[in-house]
């Protein structure tokens, strides 16, 4: 984060805020925030479209202020969700800087699935080796990671890339194209 932009850090706080409001309202139906994800829609939205600095620190930030402020994600699972959702910001914002095809489009459904395998691989990582050791296998892994988790992975894919290709085209984000066009 060489020069920090004010619209990014708004950006990203405005990312953050809704990575805690949104899981509200779904955990009002049973089981929805692990089958839906709504919580990883804004940290990957920030690092696609903030960068690797402020996706990191969004989804640092969200789960343990979603947690304290709602008790949302419960304390035993906030360690391995706080560091998947850092290493979907972290991760989505390195990829938007090195996938560059000249077409965003592709850009985004290249960077978007990385980013969601990536943290999803430390994810079930950290879980084995160190906050659920001995007891997380890959059955485990397999059916939260991608079985359960199938309808939020097709909604992150479905939503994020046209709503980062709104945004840009609204003017509201900066398309990382903007400057080679000018």
């Amino acid at each position: 984060m060489k020069n920090i932009s004010p619209k990014g850090l708004v950006f990203a706080a405005l990312c953050a805020a809704l990575g805690v409001i949104l899981p509200q309202a779904f955990h009002a139906v049973p089981n929805a925030g692990s089958v839906l994800l709504p919580m990883h829609i804004p940290v990957l939205l920030c690092g696609l479209t903030c960068g690797w600095g402020w996706g990191l620190a969004c989804g640092t930030l969200t789960p343990l202020l979603s947690h304290l402020l709602t008790g949302m994600p419960p304390a035993a699972y906030l360690p391995a969700m706080l560091c998947e959702l850092a290493a979907y910001g972290l991760i989505s914002g390195v990829l938007s800087h090195l996938v560059r095809t000249g077409r965003r489009g592709v850009d985004l459904y290249v960077q978007l699935p990385a980013a969601m395998v990536m943290g999803r691989v430390v994810y079930g990582a950290m879980n084995a080796l160190v906050f659920r050791a001995g007891t997380y296998s890959m059955e485990i892994f397999l059916t939260a990671a991608f079985v359960t988790a199938l309808p939020g992975i097709l909604i992150q894919l479905a939503v994020l890339p046209a709503l980062v290709l709104t945004l840009e085209k609204a003017g509201v984000l900066n398309s990382p194209y903007a400057k080679a066009s000018a």
